[in-house]
Protein backbone atom coordinates (compact mmCIF):
# COMPACT_ATOMS: atom_id res chain seq x y z
CA UNK A 1 0.00 0.00 0.00
CA UNK A 2 1.01 3.71 -0.56
CA UNK A 3 0.58 6.35 1.96
CA UNK A 4 -0.82 10.04 2.23
CA UNK A 5 -1.33 12.43 4.81
CA UNK A 6 -3.99 15.28 5.74
CA UNK A 7 -4.95 17.22 8.56
CA UNK A 8 -7.11 16.47 11.19
CA UNK A 9 -8.30 19.77 10.87
CA UNK A 10 -9.33 18.95 7.35
CA UNK A 11 -11.42 16.32 7.76
CA UNK A 12 -14.32 18.38 9.83
CA UNK A 13 -14.11 15.11 11.49
CA UNK A 14 -12.90 15.94 15.07
CA UNK A 15 -13.95 17.62 17.82
CA UNK A 16 -12.82 21.40 19.01
CA UNK A 17 -11.08 20.06 21.70
CA UNK A 18 -8.90 17.92 20.52
CA UNK A 19 -7.68 20.07 17.84
CA UNK A 20 -7.02 22.39 20.53
CA UNK A 21 -5.24 19.97 21.72
CA UNK A 22 -2.96 18.75 19.25
CA UNK A 23 -2.60 22.37 18.79
CA UNK A 24 -0.82 22.68 22.24
CA UNK A 25 -3.48 25.31 23.10
CA UNK A 26 -2.09 26.95 26.62
CA UNK A 27 -6.44 26.63 27.91
CA UNK A 28 -5.76 23.45 28.15
CA UNK A 29 -2.03 23.06 30.00
CA UNK A 30 -4.15 23.46 33.36
CA UNK A 31 -6.24 20.16 32.19
CA UNK A 32 -3.22 17.62 30.93
CA UNK A 33 0.24 16.45 32.05
CA UNK A 34 3.35 17.15 29.37
CA UNK A 35 2.64 17.66 25.71
CA UNK A 36 2.85 14.94 23.10
CA UNK A 37 6.13 15.28 21.94
CA UNK A 38 9.74 13.97 22.19
CA UNK A 39 10.28 16.92 24.87
CA UNK A 40 7.43 15.90 26.63
CA UNK A 41 8.42 12.10 26.93
CA UNK A 42 11.84 13.46 27.69
CA UNK A 43 10.46 14.95 30.83
CA UNK A 44 7.91 12.53 31.68
CA UNK A 45 10.51 9.45 31.95
CA UNK A 46 12.28 11.87 34.68
CA UNK A 47 9.80 13.04 36.27
CA UNK A 48 7.57 9.15 36.60
CA UNK A 49 7.93 7.94 40.08
CA UNK A 50 9.74 4.79 40.48
CA UNK A 51 6.83 2.00 40.04
CA UNK A 52 6.89 -0.46 43.35
CA UNK A 53 4.80 -3.38 41.51
CA UNK A 54 7.00 -4.22 38.78
CA UNK A 55 7.02 -8.48 40.85
CA UNK A 56 3.29 -8.53 41.26
CA UNK A 57 2.51 -7.19 37.71
CA UNK A 58 4.61 -10.09 36.23
CA UNK A 59 3.32 -12.63 38.29
CA UNK A 60 -0.13 -11.79 37.48
CA UNK A 61 0.85 -11.57 33.66
CA UNK A 62 1.71 -14.93 33.48
CA UNK A 63 -0.79 -16.17 34.95
CA UNK A 64 -3.50 -14.68 32.91
CA UNK A 65 -1.63 -15.87 29.89
CA UNK A 66 -0.40 -19.48 30.95
CA UNK A 67 0.36 -22.04 28.36
CA UNK A 68 -0.38 -18.66 25.60
CA UNK A 69 3.09 -17.82 26.74
CA UNK A 70 4.82 -20.61 25.17
CA UNK A 71 4.09 -19.65 21.27
CA UNK A 72 4.32 -15.96 21.92
CA UNK A 73 8.16 -15.32 22.66
CA UNK A 74 8.23 -11.41 22.34
CA UNK A 75 5.18 -10.95 24.47
CA UNK A 76 7.25 -13.22 27.21
CA UNK A 77 9.93 -11.48 26.31
CA UNK A 78 8.39 -8.08 27.03
CA UNK A 79 6.89 -9.10 30.13
CA UNK A 80 9.65 -10.41 31.35
CA UNK A 81 11.41 -6.57 30.79
CA UNK A 82 8.62 -5.38 33.34
CA UNK A 83 10.69 -6.18 35.98
CA UNK A 84 13.53 -3.96 34.87
CA UNK A 85 13.27 -0.30 36.71
CA UNK A 86 13.96 1.03 33.19
CA UNK A 87 11.33 -0.42 31.53
CA UNK A 88 7.55 1.17 30.99
CA UNK A 89 4.35 0.97 29.54
CA UNK A 90 2.79 2.35 26.35
CA UNK A 91 -1.29 1.80 27.03
CA UNK A 92 -4.14 1.79 24.94
CA UNK A 93 -7.43 0.37 26.37
CA UNK A 94 -11.16 -0.66 24.75
CA UNK A 95 -13.79 -2.53 25.32
CA UNK A 96 -13.96 -6.24 24.62
CA UNK A 97 -15.77 -5.29 20.78
CA UNK A 98 -16.43 -9.58 19.38
CA UNK A 99 -14.02 -9.83 16.49
CA UNK A 100 -12.37 -6.79 17.44
CA UNK A 101 -15.42 -4.45 16.54
CA UNK A 102 -14.68 -1.43 14.58
CA UNK A 103 -11.07 -0.61 12.25
CA UNK A 104 -9.95 1.56 15.51
CA UNK A 105 -9.76 -0.81 17.88
CA UNK A 106 -6.68 -2.19 15.51
CA UNK A 107 -5.53 1.35 14.66
CA UNK A 108 -5.32 2.04 18.66
CA UNK A 109 -3.04 -1.05 18.98
CA UNK A 110 -0.88 -0.33 16.11
CA UNK A 111 -0.54 3.26 17.96
CA UNK A 112 0.74 2.19 20.92
CA UNK A 113 3.26 -0.45 19.27
CA UNK A 114 4.88 1.75 16.84
CA UNK A 115 5.34 4.89 19.62
CA UNK A 116 6.56 2.39 21.84
CA UNK A 117 9.27 1.07 18.88
CA UNK A 118 9.92 5.00 18.15
CA UNK A 119 10.40 5.34 21.35
CA UNK A 120 12.96 2.84 22.11
CA UNK A 121 14.84 3.96 19.23
CA UNK A 122 15.16 7.81 20.86
CA UNK A 123 16.46 5.79 24.55
CA UNK A 124 17.93 3.09 23.11
CA UNK A 125 18.92 2.20 27.43
CA UNK A 126 15.24 2.11 28.27
CA UNK A 127 12.32 -0.19 27.16
CA UNK A 128 8.48 1.07 26.29
CA UNK A 129 6.57 -1.74 25.87
CA UNK A 130 3.18 -2.11 24.43
CA UNK A 131 0.45 -2.66 26.65
CA UNK A 132 -3.31 -3.58 25.54
CA UNK A 133 -5.74 -2.71 28.25
CA UNK A 134 -8.93 -5.31 28.24
CA UNK A 135 -12.23 -3.45 29.57
CA UNK A 136 -13.27 -6.73 31.02
CA UNK A 137 -14.93 -5.04 33.82
CA UNK A 138 -17.02 -3.03 31.58
CA UNK A 139 -20.89 -4.09 31.54
CA UNK A 140 -22.59 -2.08 28.52
CA UNK A 141 -23.11 -5.78 26.27
CA UNK A 142 -25.11 -3.64 23.84
CA UNK A 143 -22.24 -1.67 22.60
CA UNK A 144 -20.21 -4.23 21.97
CA UNK A 145 -22.18 -7.41 21.28
CA UNK A 146 -21.76 -6.82 16.93
CA UNK A 147 -19.55 -5.95 14.12
CA UNK A 148 -19.98 -4.56 10.99
CA UNK A 149 -17.82 -6.67 7.80
CA UNK A 150 -19.03 -4.42 4.30
CA UNK A 151 -22.06 -3.07 5.56
CA UNK A 152 -23.46 -6.20 7.45
CA UNK A 153 -24.10 -6.27 11.04
CA UNK A 154 -23.28 -9.24 12.63
CA UNK A 155 -24.67 -9.50 16.51
CA UNK A 156 -24.26 -11.94 19.63
CA UNK A 157 -27.75 -12.50 21.03
CA UNK A 158 -28.01 -13.29 24.43
CA UNK A 159 -28.75 -11.41 27.94
CA UNK A 160 -25.85 -9.39 29.69
CA UNK A 161 -24.28 -10.78 32.36
CA UNK A 162 -22.18 -9.00 34.64
CA UNK A 163 -19.19 -7.22 33.65
CA UNK A 164 -18.52 -8.27 29.53
CA UNK A 165 -15.03 -10.09 30.69
CA UNK A 166 -17.00 -12.92 32.48
CA UNK A 167 -19.76 -13.57 29.86
CA UNK A 168 -19.70 -17.07 28.51
CA UNK A 169 -19.39 -17.44 25.27
CA UNK A 170 -21.11 -20.88 24.73
CA UNK A 171 -24.18 -18.90 22.94
CA UNK A 172 -21.37 -16.93 20.30
CA UNK A 173 -21.93 -19.68 17.80
CA UNK A 174 -24.02 -18.48 15.63
CA UNK A 175 -22.33 -15.31 15.52
CA UNK A 176 -18.96 -17.03 14.65
CA UNK A 177 -20.44 -19.18 11.55
CA UNK A 178 -21.78 -15.58 10.19
CA UNK A 179 -18.49 -14.36 10.49
CA UNK A 180 -16.74 -16.65 8.92
CA UNK A 181 -18.69 -17.21 6.50
CA UNK A 182 -18.08 -13.87 4.61
CA UNK A 183 -14.20 -14.08 4.75
CA UNK A 184 -14.33 -16.41 1.45
CA UNK A 185 -12.10 -18.91 0.56
CA UNK A 186 -8.13 -17.92 0.96
CA UNK A 187 -5.12 -18.46 2.70
CA UNK A 188 -5.73 -15.30 4.85
CA UNK A 189 -9.45 -15.87 5.06
CA UNK A 190 -8.74 -19.63 6.58
CA UNK A 191 -5.69 -17.87 9.12
CA UNK A 192 -8.44 -15.71 10.09
CA UNK A 193 -11.10 -18.37 10.58
CA UNK A 194 -8.85 -20.47 12.20
CA UNK A 195 -8.03 -17.51 15.09
CA UNK A 196 -11.73 -16.60 15.70
CA UNK A 197 -12.94 -20.37 16.30
CA UNK A 198 -10.25 -20.95 18.24
CA UNK A 199 -10.39 -17.44 20.23
CA UNK A 200 -14.69 -17.83 20.62
CA UNK A 201 -15.35 -21.40 20.35
CA UNK A 202 -12.45 -22.76 22.47
CA UNK A 203 -12.44 -20.59 25.25
CA UNK A 204 -15.21 -20.05 27.79
CA UNK A 205 -15.11 -16.34 28.32
CA UNK A 206 -14.73 -13.35 26.71
CA UNK A 207 -11.96 -11.62 28.20
CA UNK A 208 -9.94 -15.31 27.59
CA UNK A 209 -11.51 -15.27 23.94
CA UNK A 210 -9.84 -11.17 23.53
CA UNK A 211 -6.78 -12.16 24.52
CA UNK A 212 -6.40 -15.25 21.98
CA UNK A 213 -7.83 -13.38 18.73
CA UNK A 214 -5.63 -10.62 19.94
CA UNK A 215 -2.41 -12.31 20.51
CA UNK A 216 -2.90 -13.87 17.48
CA UNK A 217 -3.05 -10.98 15.63
CA UNK A 218 -0.51 -8.88 17.45
CA UNK A 219 1.84 -11.48 19.42
CA UNK A 220 4.90 -10.85 16.88
CA UNK A 221 5.25 -7.06 17.69
CA UNK A 222 5.92 -8.02 21.87
CA UNK A 223 1.85 -5.91 22.77
CA UNK A 224 1.13 -7.25 25.95
CA UNK A 225 -2.49 -7.75 27.19
CA UNK A 226 -3.90 -7.39 30.51
CA UNK A 227 -7.04 -8.21 32.48
CA UNK A 228 -7.47 -5.86 35.68
CA UNK A 229 -10.59 -8.01 36.80
CA UNK A 230 -7.76 -9.88 39.19
CA UNK A 231 -8.27 -9.46 42.58
CA UNK A 232 -4.08 -8.97 43.47
CA UNK A 233 -4.22 -6.43 40.93
CA UNK A 234 -7.45 -5.04 42.81
CA UNK A 235 -5.43 -5.19 46.15
CA UNK A 236 -2.74 -2.48 44.94
CA UNK A 237 -6.09 -0.09 44.57
CA UNK A 238 -7.72 -0.62 47.96
CA UNK A 239 -6.61 2.26 49.52
CA UNK A 240 -7.73 4.97 47.13
CA UNK A 241 -11.41 2.44 46.69
CA UNK A 242 -11.62 3.27 50.31
CA UNK A 243 -10.70 6.60 49.87
CA UNK A 244 -13.23 7.44 47.29
CA UNK A 245 -16.22 5.55 48.44
CA UNK A 246 -16.35 7.04 52.19
CA UNK A 247 -15.40 10.82 51.42
CA UNK A 248 -16.33 12.18 48.19
CA UNK A 249 -12.77 12.98 47.06
CA UNK A 250 -12.88 12.09 43.74
CA UNK A 251 -16.15 13.82 42.77
CA UNK A 252 -15.32 16.72 44.38
CA UNK A 253 -12.26 17.12 42.52
CA UNK A 254 -13.66 15.95 38.94
CA UNK A 255 -16.41 18.35 38.87
CA UNK A 256 -14.49 21.05 39.91
CA UNK A 257 -11.73 20.85 37.05
CA UNK A 258 -14.89 19.71 34.61
CA UNK A 259 -16.50 22.97 35.17
CA UNK A 260 -13.32 25.02 34.89
CA UNK A 261 -13.29 22.96 31.33
CA UNK A 262 -16.63 23.96 30.28
CA UNK A 263 -15.97 27.43 31.28
CA UNK A 264 -12.45 27.78 28.78
CA UNK A 265 -15.43 26.97 25.97
CA UNK A 266 -14.35 23.33 26.11
CA UNK A 267 -16.62 20.21 25.87
CA UNK A 268 -17.03 17.28 28.33
CA UNK A 269 -17.49 13.68 28.55
CA UNK A 270 -18.30 12.08 31.65
CA UNK A 271 -20.02 13.13 35.27
CA UNK A 272 -18.22 12.03 38.16
CA UNK A 273 -20.35 10.83 40.97
CA UNK A 274 -20.41 11.05 44.43
CA UNK A 275 -18.96 6.97 44.43
CA UNK A 276 -17.48 5.85 41.13
CA UNK A 277 -17.76 2.19 41.70
CA UNK A 278 -19.34 -0.36 41.34
CA UNK A 279 -20.08 -3.56 43.41
CA UNK A 280 -19.36 -6.90 41.09
CA UNK A 281 -19.85 -10.09 41.64
CA UNK A 282 -20.48 -13.00 38.10
CA UNK A 283 -24.09 -11.78 38.47
CA UNK A 284 -24.35 -8.32 38.62
CA UNK A 285 -21.97 -4.93 38.36
CA UNK A 286 -24.61 -2.35 40.31
CA UNK A 287 -23.71 0.79 41.42
CA UNK A 288 -22.76 1.51 44.93
CA UNK A 289 -24.62 4.17 46.38
CA UNK A 290 -24.89 6.43 50.36
CA UNK A 291 -28.57 5.84 51.63
CA UNK A 292 -30.16 9.03 53.68
CA UNK A 293 -29.92 6.71 56.89
CA UNK A 294 -25.72 6.40 56.04
CA UNK A 295 -25.70 2.51 54.89
CA UNK A 296 -24.50 1.75 51.56
CA UNK A 297 -26.31 0.62 48.91
CA UNK A 298 -25.88 -1.97 45.87
CA UNK A 299 -28.62 -1.02 43.40
CA UNK A 300 -31.32 -2.97 42.55
CA UNK A 301 -29.99 -5.99 44.88
CA UNK A 302 -31.26 -5.42 48.32
CA UNK A 303 -27.82 -5.63 49.59
CA UNK A 304 -26.58 -2.87 52.34
CA UNK A 305 -23.79 -2.26 54.38
CA UNK A 306 -22.56 -0.10 57.19
CA UNK A 307 -19.37 2.03 56.91
CA UNK A 308 -17.56 -0.41 59.07
CA UNK A 309 -19.24 -3.66 56.49
CA UNK A 310 -18.20 -1.86 53.88
CA UNK A 311 -14.35 -1.06 54.82
CA UNK A 312 -14.54 -5.06 55.84
CA UNK A 313 -15.39 -5.78 52.64
CA UNK A 314 -12.93 -3.92 50.42
CA UNK A 315 -10.78 -5.48 53.08
CA UNK A 316 -11.55 -8.96 52.23
CA UNK A 317 -12.84 -9.01 48.86
CA UNK A 318 -11.51 -6.10 47.02
CA UNK A 319 -12.08 -8.07 43.48
CA UNK A 320 -15.81 -6.64 43.91
CA UNK A 321 -15.44 -3.29 43.77
CA UNK A 322 -15.15 -2.66 40.47
CA UNK A 323 -13.96 1.68 39.11
CA UNK A 324 -16.18 3.38 36.81
CA UNK A 325 -15.26 5.76 34.11
CA UNK A 326 -13.60 8.14 35.97
CA UNK A 327 -11.54 6.45 38.25
CA UNK A 328 -10.49 3.08 35.85
CA UNK A 329 -7.99 5.54 34.54
CA UNK A 330 -6.42 6.30 37.90
CA UNK A 331 -6.50 2.03 38.70
CA UNK A 332 -4.19 1.56 34.88
CA UNK A 333 -1.59 3.85 36.33
CA UNK A 334 -1.46 2.19 39.85
CA UNK A 335 -1.00 -0.99 38.29
CA UNK A 336 1.55 -0.22 35.47
CA UNK A 337 4.94 1.59 34.74
CA UNK A 338 3.07 3.68 32.48
CA UNK A 339 3.77 7.03 30.78
CA UNK A 340 1.35 7.56 27.95
CA UNK A 341 -2.02 6.45 27.32
CA UNK A 342 -3.30 6.47 23.73
CA UNK A 343 -7.01 6.94 22.92
CA UNK A 344 -9.82 8.37 20.55
CA UNK A 345 -11.12 11.79 20.94
CA UNK A 346 -13.42 11.29 23.62
CA UNK A 347 -11.14 9.74 25.59
CA UNK A 348 -8.69 12.29 25.19
CA UNK A 349 -11.62 14.75 26.55
CA UNK A 350 -12.48 12.37 29.71
CA UNK A 351 -8.61 12.44 30.87
CA UNK A 352 -8.25 15.61 30.63
CA UNK A 353 -11.33 16.07 33.38
CA UNK A 354 -9.12 13.95 35.89
CA UNK A 355 -6.01 15.77 36.25
CA UNK A 356 -6.58 17.20 39.38
CA UNK A 357 -7.98 13.79 40.58
CA UNK A 358 -4.50 12.67 40.02
CA UNK A 359 -2.56 15.32 41.76
CA UNK A 360 -4.82 15.13 44.77
CA UNK A 361 -4.23 11.61 45.15
CA UNK A 362 -0.14 11.79 44.24
CA UNK A 363 -0.61 9.73 41.01
CA UNK A 364 1.52 10.77 37.99
CA UNK A 365 -0.73 11.56 34.95
CA UNK A 366 0.03 10.32 32.05
CA UNK A 367 0.95 11.86 28.47
CA UNK A 368 -2.32 11.72 26.16
CA UNK A 369 -1.42 10.54 22.71
CA UNK A 370 -4.39 11.11 20.45
CA UNK A 371 -4.98 7.51 18.28
CA UNK A 372 -3.83 7.15 14.95
CA UNK A 373 -6.70 7.97 12.60
CA UNK A 374 -7.15 6.33 9.41
CA UNK A 375 -9.29 5.48 5.82
CA UNK A 376 -7.72 2.03 3.82
CA UNK A 377 -9.09 1.98 0.05
CA UNK A 378 -7.95 0.11 -2.74
CA UNK A 379 -6.24 1.22 -5.92
CA UNK A 380 -9.58 1.16 -8.05
CA UNK A 381 -11.23 3.28 -5.68
CA UNK A 382 -8.14 5.62 -5.57
CA UNK A 383 -8.73 5.57 -9.37
CA UNK A 384 -12.04 6.47 -9.24
CA UNK A 385 -12.02 9.28 -7.09
CA UNK A 386 -8.99 10.81 -9.54
CA UNK A 387 -11.10 10.36 -12.47
CA UNK A 388 -13.90 12.49 -11.09
CA UNK A 389 -11.09 15.31 -10.11
CA UNK A 390 -11.59 14.90 -6.40
CA UNK A 391 -8.88 14.31 -3.94
CA UNK A 392 -8.03 12.49 -0.79
CA UNK A 393 -8.75 15.95 1.05
CA UNK A 394 -12.01 16.93 -0.89
CA UNK A 395 -13.45 13.55 -0.51
CA UNK A 396 -13.89 14.86 2.66
CA UNK A 397 -16.75 17.19 1.99
CA UNK A 398 -20.61 16.83 1.64
CA UNK A 399 -21.62 14.60 -1.54
CA UNK A 400 -23.83 17.57 -3.06
CA UNK A 401 -20.98 20.04 -2.71
CA UNK A 402 -18.83 17.95 -4.58
CA UNK A 403 -20.90 16.78 -7.32
CA UNK A 404 -22.41 20.84 -7.88
CA UNK A 405 -18.17 21.71 -8.17
CA UNK A 406 -17.68 18.84 -10.79
CA UNK A 407 -21.09 20.16 -12.60
CA UNK A 408 -19.76 23.64 -12.53
CA UNK A 409 -16.28 22.82 -13.21
CA UNK A 410 -17.25 20.66 -16.72
CA UNK A 411 -20.51 22.13 -18.11
CA UNK A 412 -19.94 24.16 -20.84
CA UNK A 413 -22.70 26.36 -19.88
CA UNK A 414 -23.11 29.22 -17.47
CA UNK A 415 -25.45 28.08 -14.55
CA UNK A 416 -25.19 30.72 -12.54
CA UNK A 417 -27.65 34.26 -13.13
CA UNK A 418 -25.29 36.71 -10.70
CA UNK A 419 -24.81 38.58 -13.82
CA UNK A 420 -28.43 38.51 -14.23
CA UNK A 421 -29.65 39.42 -10.95
CA UNK A 422 -27.01 42.34 -10.91
CA UNK A 423 -28.92 43.74 -13.96
CA UNK A 424 -32.07 43.58 -12.17
CA UNK A 425 -31.16 44.73 -8.86
CA UNK A 426 -30.03 48.06 -10.80
CA UNK A 427 -33.53 48.21 -11.95
CA UNK A 428 -35.04 47.70 -8.83
CA UNK A 429 -32.97 50.41 -7.87
CA UNK A 430 -34.63 52.67 -10.13
CA UNK A 431 -38.31 51.49 -8.92
CA UNK A 432 -37.66 52.34 -4.95
CA UNK A 433 -36.48 56.23 -6.20
CA UNK A 434 -39.32 56.16 -8.30
CA UNK A 435 -42.13 54.49 -5.64
CA UNK A 436 -40.26 56.57 -3.05
CA UNK A 437 -40.61 60.19 -4.78
CA UNK A 438 -44.78 59.45 -5.07
CA UNK A 439 -44.96 57.23 -1.47
CA UNK A 440 -42.13 56.87 0.67
CA UNK A 441 -44.88 54.35 2.26
CA UNK A 442 -44.72 51.85 -0.69
CA UNK A 443 -41.05 51.00 0.03
CA UNK A 444 -41.69 47.98 2.06
CA UNK A 445 -43.92 46.67 -1.26
CA UNK A 446 -41.33 47.14 -3.44
CA UNK A 447 -38.56 45.00 -1.26
CA UNK A 448 -41.31 42.17 -1.07
CA UNK A 449 -41.31 42.21 -4.03
CA UNK A 450 -37.63 42.32 -5.06
CA UNK A 451 -37.55 39.25 -2.12
CA UNK A 452 -40.05 37.04 -4.18
CA UNK A 453 -38.07 37.92 -7.62
CA UNK A 454 -34.65 37.04 -5.85
CA UNK A 455 -36.45 33.68 -4.48
CA UNK A 456 -37.50 32.56 -7.90
CA UNK A 457 -33.69 33.60 -9.57
CA UNK A 458 -32.70 31.15 -6.95
CA UNK A 459 -34.92 28.08 -7.72
CA UNK A 460 -34.50 28.86 -11.17
CA UNK A 461 -30.53 28.07 -10.36
CA UNK A 462 -31.62 24.74 -8.79
CA UNK A 463 -33.17 24.02 -11.57
CA UNK A 464 -30.58 24.57 -14.28
CA UNK A 465 -28.06 22.98 -11.97
CA UNK A 466 -30.40 19.64 -11.53
CA UNK A 467 -30.91 19.47 -15.42
CA UNK A 468 -27.11 19.79 -15.90
CA UNK A 469 -26.09 17.17 -13.41
CA UNK A 470 -28.33 14.86 -15.45
CA UNK A 471 -25.67 15.07 -18.18
CA UNK A 472 -23.32 14.32 -15.74
CA UNK A 473 -24.66 11.37 -14.15
CA UNK A 474 -22.24 8.63 -14.83
CA UNK A 475 -19.69 10.58 -13.25
CA UNK A 476 -22.03 11.71 -10.01
CA UNK A 477 -22.56 8.43 -9.70
CA UNK A 478 -18.99 7.73 -9.07
CA UNK A 479 -18.68 10.11 -6.69
CA UNK A 480 -21.87 8.84 -4.58
CA UNK A 481 -19.96 5.09 -4.74
CA UNK A 482 -16.75 6.50 -3.43
CA UNK A 483 -18.31 8.62 -0.54
CA UNK A 484 -19.79 5.34 0.59
CA UNK A 485 -16.99 3.04 -0.24
CA UNK A 486 -14.87 5.76 2.20
CA UNK A 487 -17.48 6.84 4.65
CA UNK A 488 -20.03 3.95 5.16
CA UNK A 489 -23.23 5.04 6.67
CA UNK A 490 -22.04 8.65 6.20
CA UNK A 491 -19.19 8.26 9.04
CA UNK A 492 -15.38 7.48 8.84
CA UNK A 493 -14.84 3.81 7.62
CA UNK A 494 -12.62 3.56 11.14
CA UNK A 495 -15.82 3.99 13.38
CA UNK A 496 -18.01 1.33 11.65
CA UNK A 497 -16.31 -1.08 9.38
CA UNK A 498 -14.06 -4.24 11.06
CA UNK A 499 -11.04 -5.21 9.69
CA UNK A 500 -11.88 -8.72 8.28
CA UNK A 501 -11.55 -8.23 4.33
CA UNK A 502 -8.98 -5.77 4.94
CA UNK A 503 -6.99 -9.10 6.12
CA UNK A 504 -8.50 -11.30 3.84
CA UNK A 505 -7.27 -9.03 1.24
CA UNK A 506 -3.68 -8.09 2.79
CA UNK A 507 -2.98 -10.64 5.60
CA UNK A 508 -0.58 -9.65 8.12
CA UNK A 509 0.54 -7.00 5.10
CA UNK A 510 -1.99 -5.03 6.30
CA UNK A 511 -0.48 -4.42 10.15
CA UNK A 512 2.95 -4.41 8.77
CA UNK A 513 1.85 -1.15 6.83
CA UNK A 514 -0.13 0.54 9.83
CA UNK A 515 3.06 -0.42 11.29
CA UNK A 516 5.01 1.28 8.25
CA UNK A 517 3.12 4.31 7.62
CA UNK A 518 1.41 4.82 11.28
CA UNK A 519 3.73 8.20 12.93
CA UNK A 520 1.65 8.47 16.39
CA UNK A 521 2.98 12.07 17.72
CA UNK A 522 3.07 13.42 13.94
CA UNK A 523 -0.97 13.79 14.60
CA UNK A 524 -1.84 13.45 11.07
CA UNK A 525 -5.11 11.55 9.45
CA UNK A 526 -3.42 8.68 7.14
CA UNK A 527 -5.00 7.21 3.96
CA UNK A 528 -3.40 4.00 2.81
CA UNK A 529 -4.56 2.67 -0.70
Amino acid sequence: MKATYIEYSETNSFSKTLLAYLAHDEALKPFVGNWPTWAGFEKQVIEKKPFVHRKILVERLKKQYAELLKGSPAVAANIELLLDQNSYTITTGHQLNIFTGPLYFIFKIMTAIRLSEDLHAKHPDKNFIPVYWMATEDHDFEEINHTKVFGKKIGWDTPAVSATGRMDTATIVDAVKQYTNILGISENSARLTRIVEEAYLKHDRLADATRYMVNELFKSYGLVIIDADDRELKNLFKPIIKEDILTEKSFNAIEARSEELEANGFSTQVHAREINFFYLTDEFRERLVLTADGRYEVLHQNIYFTEAELEHEIERYPERFSPNVVMRPMYQEIILPNLAYIGGGAEMVYWMQLKSNFDQYHIDFPILIPRNSAMITEDNVAAKLFRVDLTFKSIFRPAEVLKKEYVRRHTKERLNLNDEWMELNAIFGKIRLRTHKIDPSLGPSTEAVKARLKKAINNLEKKLMKAEKRNHQHALTDIDNVKEKLFPGGGLQERSENFALLYVKYGDNLFRDLYKYFNPLDFKFTILY
